[in-house]
Protein backbone atom coordinates (compact mmCIF):
# COMPACT_ATOMS: atom_id res chain seq x y z
CA UNK A 1 0.00 0.00 0.00
CA UNK A 2 1.10 3.35 -0.86
CA UNK A 3 -0.38 6.23 1.33
CA UNK A 4 0.61 10.36 1.13
CA UNK A 5 1.64 10.06 4.81
CA UNK A 6 5.15 9.38 6.42
CA UNK A 7 3.67 7.43 9.03
CA UNK A 8 1.66 5.38 6.74
CA UNK A 9 4.30 2.24 7.55
CA UNK A 10 2.03 1.96 11.09
CA UNK A 11 0.19 -0.63 9.02
CA UNK A 12 3.32 -3.00 9.57
CA UNK A 13 1.74 -3.81 12.33
CA UNK A 14 -1.11 -5.67 10.37
CA UNK A 15 1.70 -7.55 8.58
CA UNK A 16 1.08 -4.88 5.35
CA UNK A 17 4.27 -3.73 3.60
CA UNK A 18 3.36 -0.33 3.35
CA UNK A 19 5.07 3.06 2.28
CA UNK A 20 4.35 6.83 2.86
CA UNK A 21 5.14 8.61 -0.64
CA UNK A 22 4.47 11.98 -2.22
CA UNK A 23 2.10 12.87 -3.64
CA UNK A 24 3.20 12.63 -6.79
CA UNK A 25 4.35 8.68 -6.59
CA UNK A 26 0.56 8.38 -5.37
CA UNK A 27 -1.35 10.10 -8.23
CA UNK A 28 1.26 7.91 -10.48
CA UNK A 29 -0.01 4.73 -8.84
CA UNK A 30 -3.37 5.93 -9.18
CA UNK A 31 -3.19 6.64 -12.48
CA UNK A 32 -1.99 2.71 -13.11
CA UNK A 33 1.61 4.16 -13.68
CA UNK A 34 4.31 1.13 -12.28
CA UNK A 35 5.39 2.86 -9.03
CA UNK A 36 9.03 2.33 -8.77
CA UNK A 37 11.82 2.45 -6.26
CA UNK A 38 15.81 1.42 -5.63
CA UNK A 39 15.16 -2.14 -4.48
CA UNK A 40 15.67 -1.25 -0.70
CA UNK A 41 18.29 -3.22 1.32
CA UNK A 42 16.40 -5.57 4.20
CA UNK A 43 17.59 -5.05 8.12
CA UNK A 44 16.56 -7.62 10.29
CA UNK A 45 15.36 -6.60 14.05
CA UNK A 46 15.58 -10.23 15.70
CA UNK A 47 13.41 -9.41 19.18
CA UNK A 48 13.69 -11.62 22.21
CA UNK A 49 11.81 -12.29 25.55
CA UNK A 50 9.16 -10.23 26.68
CA UNK A 51 8.65 -6.39 27.65
CA UNK A 52 9.08 -6.23 31.65
CA UNK A 53 5.55 -5.01 33.33
CA UNK A 54 6.22 -1.37 32.74
CA UNK A 55 7.91 -1.79 29.17
CA UNK A 56 5.75 -0.66 26.50
CA UNK A 57 6.64 -1.71 22.59
CA UNK A 58 7.39 1.88 22.32
CA UNK A 59 10.43 1.35 24.01
CA UNK A 60 11.99 -1.08 21.42
CA UNK A 61 11.29 1.76 18.49
CA UNK A 62 13.23 4.10 21.15
CA UNK A 63 16.27 2.12 21.87
CA UNK A 64 16.54 1.45 18.06
CA UNK A 65 16.01 4.89 16.58
CA UNK A 66 19.14 5.48 19.32
CA UNK A 67 21.35 2.77 17.39
CA UNK A 68 20.25 3.63 14.32
CA UNK A 69 19.83 7.55 14.13
CA UNK A 70 17.61 9.55 12.17
CA UNK A 71 19.50 8.01 8.84
CA UNK A 72 20.29 4.71 9.90
CA UNK A 73 17.44 3.21 8.50
CA UNK A 74 17.64 5.22 4.76
CA UNK A 75 16.95 2.66 2.06
CA UNK A 76 16.16 -0.26 3.86
CA UNK A 77 12.84 -2.40 4.77
CA UNK A 78 12.95 -2.97 8.55
CA UNK A 79 11.64 -6.46 8.92
CA UNK A 80 11.03 -7.65 12.61
CA UNK A 81 11.40 -11.15 13.87
CA UNK A 82 12.18 -14.00 16.73
CA UNK A 83 10.21 -15.45 19.85
CA UNK A 84 9.65 -12.11 20.98
CA UNK A 85 7.16 -10.95 17.93
CA UNK A 86 4.33 -12.92 19.47
CA UNK A 87 4.21 -11.44 22.92
CA UNK A 88 3.23 -8.11 21.02
CA UNK A 89 -0.47 -7.13 20.59
CA UNK A 90 -0.88 -6.24 17.23
CA UNK A 91 -1.46 -1.64 18.30
CA UNK A 92 1.76 -2.47 19.83
CA UNK A 93 3.40 -3.51 16.88
CA UNK A 94 1.81 -0.92 14.88
CA UNK A 95 3.24 1.93 16.85
CA UNK A 96 6.75 0.54 16.06
CA UNK A 97 6.37 0.40 12.67
CA UNK A 98 5.21 3.90 12.66
CA UNK A 99 7.83 5.83 14.32
CA UNK A 100 10.60 3.43 11.90
CA UNK A 101 10.01 6.84 9.88
CA UNK A 102 12.01 8.36 12.29
CA UNK A 103 15.38 6.58 11.23
CA UNK A 104 14.00 6.92 7.47
CA UNK A 105 13.07 3.61 6.77
CA UNK A 106 11.48 2.75 3.62
CA UNK A 107 9.04 0.78 6.07
CA UNK A 108 8.67 -1.33 8.68
CA UNK A 109 7.09 -5.19 8.96
CA UNK A 110 5.87 -7.14 11.04
CA UNK A 111 4.70 -10.82 10.30
CA UNK A 112 1.33 -12.12 11.00
CA UNK A 113 0.54 -13.15 14.54
CA UNK A 114 -2.53 -14.36 16.67
CA UNK A 115 -2.57 -10.97 17.83
CA UNK A 116 -3.49 -9.36 14.31
CA UNK A 117 -5.40 -12.14 14.38
CA UNK A 118 -7.72 -10.98 17.52
CA UNK A 119 -7.41 -7.27 16.38
CA UNK A 120 -9.13 -8.25 12.98
CA UNK A 121 -11.56 -9.68 14.59
CA UNK A 122 -11.99 -7.14 17.67
CA UNK A 123 -12.58 -4.45 14.14
CA UNK A 124 -15.08 -6.62 12.43
CA UNK A 125 -12.52 -7.99 10.13
CA UNK A 126 -12.75 -11.62 11.25
CA UNK A 127 -12.68 -12.83 7.70
CA UNK A 128 -9.51 -11.34 6.87
CA UNK A 129 -7.96 -13.24 10.14
CA UNK A 130 -9.71 -16.34 8.73
CA UNK A 131 -7.81 -16.12 5.47
CA UNK A 132 -4.68 -14.59 6.78
CA UNK A 133 -4.63 -17.88 9.03
CA UNK A 134 -4.77 -20.46 6.33
CA UNK A 135 -1.81 -18.31 4.35
CA UNK A 136 0.67 -17.62 7.42
CA UNK A 137 3.08 -20.24 7.73
CA UNK A 138 3.19 -20.15 3.60
CA UNK A 139 3.82 -16.38 2.89
CA UNK A 140 2.99 -14.43 5.93
CA UNK A 141 5.93 -14.55 8.60
CA UNK A 142 9.58 -15.73 7.54
CA UNK A 143 10.72 -18.95 6.41
CA UNK A 144 12.12 -21.12 8.98
CA UNK A 145 15.94 -20.84 7.79
CA UNK A 146 15.87 -17.22 8.01
CA UNK A 147 15.03 -17.46 11.99
CA UNK A 148 17.96 -20.58 11.49
CA UNK A 149 20.78 -18.07 10.07
CA UNK A 150 18.98 -14.80 10.16
CA UNK A 151 23.01 -12.91 9.19
CA UNK A 152 22.65 -15.18 5.87
CA UNK A 153 19.52 -13.72 4.56
CA UNK A 154 19.45 -9.98 5.81
CA UNK A 155 21.62 -7.57 4.83
CA UNK A 156 21.75 -6.26 8.49
CA UNK A 157 20.66 -7.50 11.57
CA UNK A 158 20.30 -6.29 15.28
CA UNK A 159 19.33 -7.88 18.19
CA UNK A 160 17.59 -6.96 21.27
CA UNK A 161 16.43 -8.19 24.30
CA UNK A 162 12.74 -6.98 25.18
CA UNK A 163 12.91 -8.61 28.72
CA UNK A 164 16.18 -6.37 29.75
CA UNK A 165 14.87 -3.35 27.82
CA UNK A 166 14.12 0.06 29.75
CA UNK A 167 11.59 2.55 28.89
CA UNK A 168 13.44 4.91 26.59
CA UNK A 169 13.16 8.77 26.38
CA UNK A 170 14.31 10.35 23.19
CA UNK A 171 15.05 14.23 22.84
CA UNK A 172 14.99 16.55 22.90
CA UNK A 173 14.66 18.08 19.25
CA UNK A 174 15.74 15.21 17.35
CA UNK A 175 13.53 11.29 17.93
CA UNK A 176 17.08 9.58 17.74
CA UNK A 177 18.64 10.62 21.26
CA UNK A 178 18.06 7.74 23.28
CA UNK A 179 18.42 7.86 27.13
CA UNK A 180 17.09 4.87 28.67
CA UNK A 181 15.31 5.60 32.21
CA UNK A 182 18.05 4.28 34.51
CA UNK A 183 20.35 7.16 33.28
CA UNK A 184 17.80 10.11 32.55
CA UNK A 185 17.85 11.76 36.04
CA UNK A 186 21.80 12.11 35.43
CA UNK A 187 21.53 13.01 32.27
CA UNK A 188 19.25 16.26 32.90
CA UNK A 189 21.56 17.40 35.43
CA UNK A 190 25.01 16.73 33.01
CA UNK A 191 23.20 18.15 30.06
CA UNK A 192 21.63 21.15 31.84
CA UNK A 193 17.90 20.22 30.09
CA UNK A 194 15.34 22.15 32.57
CA UNK A 195 14.02 19.11 34.90
CA UNK A 196 10.45 20.42 35.29
CA UNK A 197 7.96 18.90 33.45
CA UNK A 198 5.03 21.69 31.98
CA UNK A 199 3.31 19.61 29.85
CA UNK A 200 2.90 16.24 29.62
CA UNK A 201 0.94 14.94 26.21
CA UNK A 202 -0.05 11.39 25.33
CA UNK A 203 -1.82 10.68 21.67
CA UNK A 204 -0.70 10.99 18.36
CA UNK A 205 -1.10 7.86 15.42
CA UNK A 206 2.05 6.00 17.31
CA UNK A 207 0.54 5.57 20.91
CA UNK A 208 -3.11 6.31 21.26
CA UNK A 209 -4.88 2.86 21.04
CA UNK A 210 -7.18 1.19 23.44
CA UNK A 211 -3.95 -0.68 25.27
CA UNK A 212 -1.87 2.37 25.76
CA UNK A 213 -4.65 4.40 27.09
CA UNK A 214 -6.14 1.55 29.65
CA UNK A 215 -2.71 1.10 30.52
CA UNK A 216 -1.80 4.61 31.54
CA UNK A 217 -5.59 5.17 33.08
CA UNK A 218 -4.40 2.26 35.90
CA UNK A 219 -1.59 4.68 37.27
CA UNK A 220 -4.27 7.46 36.99
CA UNK A 221 -6.49 5.43 39.26
CA UNK A 222 -4.09 4.96 41.40
CA UNK A 223 -2.91 8.72 41.81
CA UNK A 224 -6.64 9.53 42.22
CA UNK A 225 -7.55 6.92 44.60
CA UNK A 226 -5.09 8.33 47.41
CA UNK A 227 -6.52 12.31 46.00
CA UNK A 228 -3.41 12.78 44.05
CA UNK A 229 -3.51 15.09 40.67
CA UNK A 230 -0.87 15.92 38.09
CA UNK A 231 2.19 18.48 39.51
CA UNK A 232 1.45 21.78 39.72
CA UNK A 233 2.44 23.88 37.39
CA UNK A 234 2.17 20.32 34.61
CA UNK A 235 -0.76 20.68 32.07
CA UNK A 236 -1.79 17.14 31.18
CA UNK A 237 -3.41 16.55 27.88
CA UNK A 238 -5.02 13.51 26.07
CA UNK A 239 -5.54 13.24 22.21
CA UNK A 240 -8.05 9.88 21.63
CA UNK A 241 -6.47 8.45 18.05
CA UNK A 242 -10.15 8.04 16.17
CA UNK A 243 -13.48 8.14 17.22
CA UNK A 244 -13.63 4.88 18.10
CA UNK A 245 -11.26 4.93 20.52
CA UNK A 246 -12.60 8.55 22.01
CA UNK A 247 -16.06 6.88 22.45
CA UNK A 248 -14.88 3.44 24.07
CA UNK A 249 -12.89 5.08 26.69
CA UNK A 250 -15.12 7.09 27.64
CA UNK A 251 -17.86 4.29 28.06
CA UNK A 252 -14.98 2.22 29.84
CA UNK A 253 -13.86 4.82 32.24
CA UNK A 254 -10.55 5.87 30.75
CA UNK A 255 -11.78 9.08 30.44
CA UNK A 256 -12.96 10.06 33.70
CA UNK A 257 -9.76 8.32 35.16
CA UNK A 258 -7.51 10.59 33.19
CA UNK A 259 -9.63 13.70 34.05
CA UNK A 260 -9.87 12.95 37.57
CA UNK A 261 -5.87 13.65 37.73
CA UNK A 262 -6.67 16.89 36.00
CA UNK A 263 -6.46 15.69 32.47
CA UNK A 264 -7.72 17.64 29.45
CA UNK A 265 -8.97 15.52 26.39
CA UNK A 266 -8.78 16.76 23.29
CA UNK A 267 -10.47 16.35 19.28
CA UNK A 268 -9.74 13.18 17.83
CA UNK A 269 -6.84 14.72 15.78
CA UNK A 270 -3.08 14.85 15.40
CA UNK A 271 -3.21 17.98 17.84
CA UNK A 272 -0.21 19.05 19.40
CA UNK A 273 2.26 15.83 17.96
CA UNK A 274 2.09 18.44 14.61
CA UNK A 275 1.59 21.51 16.36
CA UNK A 276 -2.22 22.10 16.77
CA UNK A 277 -1.71 23.53 20.11
CA UNK A 278 -3.03 26.85 21.30
CA UNK A 279 -0.46 27.55 23.59
CA UNK A 280 0.60 31.07 22.47
CA UNK A 281 -0.70 32.63 25.90
CA UNK A 282 1.45 30.09 28.01
CA UNK A 283 4.40 32.08 29.37
CA UNK A 284 6.86 29.68 28.64
CA UNK A 285 5.63 30.52 24.56
CA UNK A 286 4.83 33.83 25.05
CA UNK A 287 8.40 34.39 26.13
CA UNK A 288 9.93 31.81 24.49
CA UNK A 289 11.51 30.15 27.69
CA UNK A 290 13.30 27.23 27.98
CA UNK A 291 11.00 24.64 29.18
CA UNK A 292 10.62 20.58 28.77
CA UNK A 293 7.89 17.96 27.62
CA UNK A 294 6.93 14.88 27.91
CA UNK A 295 4.73 12.74 25.03
CA UNK A 296 4.22 9.48 23.60
CA UNK A 297 4.42 11.54 19.68
CA UNK A 298 7.13 10.01 17.23
CA UNK A 299 8.63 13.46 16.69
CA UNK A 300 10.19 16.56 18.74
CA UNK A 301 11.81 18.79 16.05
CA UNK A 302 12.58 22.34 17.63
CA UNK A 303 9.49 24.54 17.72
CA UNK A 304 7.04 21.87 15.93
CA UNK A 305 4.75 21.32 18.80
CA UNK A 306 3.91 24.94 20.20
CA UNK A 307 5.81 27.36 17.88
CA UNK A 308 8.49 27.74 20.62
CA UNK A 309 12.04 26.92 19.44
CA UNK A 310 12.97 26.47 23.65
CA UNK A 311 10.15 23.91 24.26
CA UNK A 312 12.04 20.28 24.46
CA UNK A 313 9.78 17.62 23.85
CA UNK A 314 11.11 13.79 24.98
CA UNK A 315 9.85 11.70 23.46
CA UNK A 316 8.45 8.40 25.60
CA UNK A 317 5.81 5.89 26.09
CA UNK A 318 2.42 6.73 27.60
CA UNK A 319 3.29 5.11 30.55
CA UNK A 320 6.07 7.27 31.25
CA UNK A 321 4.25 9.97 30.10
CA UNK A 322 1.56 9.83 32.70
CA UNK A 323 4.51 9.28 35.87
CA UNK A 324 6.12 12.32 34.57
CA UNK A 325 2.89 14.58 34.87
CA UNK A 326 2.19 13.33 37.96
CA UNK A 327 5.58 13.67 39.19
CA UNK A 328 6.22 16.88 37.68
CA UNK A 329 10.26 16.56 36.73
CA UNK A 330 12.36 14.55 34.10
CA UNK A 331 14.47 13.48 36.70
CA UNK A 332 11.70 11.49 38.29
CA UNK A 333 11.13 7.64 37.53
CA UNK A 334 7.88 6.08 38.57
CA UNK A 335 9.43 2.90 38.28
CA UNK A 336 11.37 3.23 41.70
CA UNK A 337 10.25 7.33 42.92
CA UNK A 338 7.55 7.82 45.24
CA UNK A 339 4.65 10.38 45.48
CA UNK A 340 3.37 12.08 48.09
CA UNK A 341 -0.31 11.74 48.49
CA UNK A 342 -3.26 14.11 49.56
CA UNK A 343 -2.34 13.06 53.09
CA UNK A 344 1.21 13.64 53.15
CA UNK A 345 2.19 9.68 52.87
CA UNK A 346 4.96 8.63 50.16
CA UNK A 347 3.69 5.74 47.99
CA UNK A 348 4.96 3.96 44.87
CA UNK A 349 2.83 2.84 41.92
CA UNK A 350 2.32 -0.40 40.88
CA UNK A 351 3.27 -1.43 37.63
CA UNK A 352 0.75 -0.25 34.94
CA UNK A 353 -1.61 -2.34 33.63
CA UNK A 354 -4.75 -2.80 30.70
CA UNK A 355 -6.13 -4.63 28.36
CA UNK A 356 -4.97 -5.39 24.75
CA UNK A 357 -8.63 -4.96 23.34
CA UNK A 358 -11.73 -4.07 24.90
CA UNK A 359 -13.46 -7.08 26.40
CA UNK A 360 -17.10 -5.12 25.53
CA UNK A 361 -15.49 -4.12 21.96
CA UNK A 362 -15.12 -1.39 20.35
CA UNK A 363 -17.60 1.47 20.80
CA UNK A 364 -18.56 2.82 17.79
CA UNK A 365 -19.31 6.58 18.93
CA UNK A 366 -20.56 9.59 16.94
CA UNK A 367 -21.62 8.54 13.60
CA UNK A 368 -23.24 12.52 12.42
CA UNK A 369 -21.15 12.65 9.65
CA UNK A 370 -22.79 11.27 6.12
CA UNK A 371 -21.00 11.30 3.04
CA UNK A 372 -23.15 12.80 0.36
CA UNK A 373 -24.09 9.68 -1.85
CA UNK A 374 -26.23 11.88 -4.21
CA UNK A 375 -23.20 14.29 -4.91
CA UNK A 376 -22.95 15.30 -9.04
CA UNK A 377 -19.84 16.21 -10.14
CA UNK A 378 -21.34 18.98 -12.38
CA UNK A 379 -22.98 20.71 -9.73
CA UNK A 380 -20.99 23.58 -8.26
CA UNK A 381 -19.77 24.02 -5.07
CA UNK A 382 -20.53 27.65 -3.61
CA UNK A 383 -17.57 29.66 -2.52
CA UNK A 384 -17.44 33.12 -1.78
CA UNK A 385 -15.40 35.34 -3.80
CA UNK A 386 -14.04 37.18 -0.49
CA UNK A 387 -12.83 34.04 1.03
CA UNK A 388 -9.06 34.27 1.67
CA UNK A 389 -8.80 30.10 2.33
CA UNK A 390 -10.59 28.34 -0.14
CA UNK A 391 -10.36 28.59 -3.90
CA UNK A 392 -11.46 27.02 -6.96
CA UNK A 393 -8.71 25.02 -8.72
CA UNK A 394 -8.20 25.23 -12.23
CA UNK A 395 -7.35 22.37 -14.27
CA UNK A 396 -3.71 22.55 -15.21
CA UNK A 397 -2.46 22.76 -18.67
CA UNK A 398 -2.03 19.67 -20.87
CA UNK A 399 1.27 18.22 -20.84
CA UNK A 400 3.47 18.62 -24.25
CA UNK A 401 5.07 15.36 -24.26
CA UNK A 402 8.53 17.01 -24.07
CA UNK A 403 10.65 16.55 -20.30
CA UNK A 404 11.11 20.02 -18.58
CA UNK A 405 14.72 21.70 -19.47
CA UNK A 406 16.49 24.61 -17.69
CA UNK A 407 14.47 23.56 -13.98
CA UNK A 408 15.73 25.83 -11.64
CA UNK A 409 16.75 24.22 -8.44
CA UNK A 410 14.89 25.91 -5.40
CA UNK A 411 17.29 25.08 -2.59
CA UNK A 412 19.93 22.85 -1.27
CA UNK A 413 20.89 21.94 2.38
CA UNK A 414 23.03 20.46 4.62
CA UNK A 415 22.72 18.76 7.66
CA UNK A 416 19.84 17.26 9.26
CA UNK A 417 17.27 18.75 7.24
CA UNK A 418 13.97 17.95 8.62
CA UNK A 419 10.19 17.40 7.21
CA UNK A 420 9.51 20.47 10.01
CA UNK A 421 12.18 22.51 7.63
CA UNK A 422 10.74 21.31 4.49
CA UNK A 423 6.97 21.92 5.33
CA UNK A 424 6.47 23.63 8.69
CA UNK A 425 4.19 22.53 11.34
CA UNK A 426 4.53 24.12 14.44
CA UNK A 427 3.00 27.99 14.82
CA UNK A 428 2.03 27.42 10.93
CA UNK A 429 -1.06 24.90 12.17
Amino acid sequence: MLGTDSHTPNAGGLGMLAIGVGGADAVDAMADIPWELKAPRVLGVQLRGKLHEWGNPKDVILALAGKLTVRGGTGSIIEYFGDGVNSLSCTGMATICNMGAEVGATTSVFPYTPSMARYLAATQRAAIATAADAQQASYLSADAQVAADPAKYYDEVIDIDLSTLEPGYNGPFTPDLYTPRSKMSDTVKTEGWSDKVSAALIGSCTNSSYQDLSRAASLARQASARGLRVAEGTEFLVSPGSEQIRATMERDGIQEAFEAIGAKVLANACGPCIGQWNRDENPVVKNKETNSIVSSFNRNFRARNDGNPNTMNFLTSPEMVLGAALGGRLSFNPMTDSLVDAKGQSFKLEPPSGDELPTRGYATGRTEYEPLLDHQPSKPIPISPSSTRLQTLEAFVPWNGQEFSNTRVLVTVQGKCTTDHISAAGKWL
